[in-house]
């Protein structure tokens, strides 16, 4: 998903390189919030992070495949 600021008028650089196809395009007035639980979630992530518990990007992926 790209989130674009547009004019009304002139076509934004983001899209000029986009393949030919058809494209859905929505207004996005009011982003969504999130849950007391799923901010929760976060702050506990970015604290394990921080305390180095952490895993490598092939780590996640392997983890993330596994379950596919």
């Amino acid at each position: 998903m790209a989130i674009i600021d547009w004019n009304g008028s002139d076509v934004p650089e983001v899209l000029r390189h986009l393949p030919a196809g058809r494209y859905v395009v929505e207004p996005l007035d009011k982003q969504p919030s999130l849950s007391s639980a799923e901010e929760e979630g976060l702050i506990e992530a970015l604290a394990s992070l921080r305390a180095g518990k952490g895993l490598e990007h092939e780590q996640a992926r392997a983890r993330v495949l596994k379950r596919a």
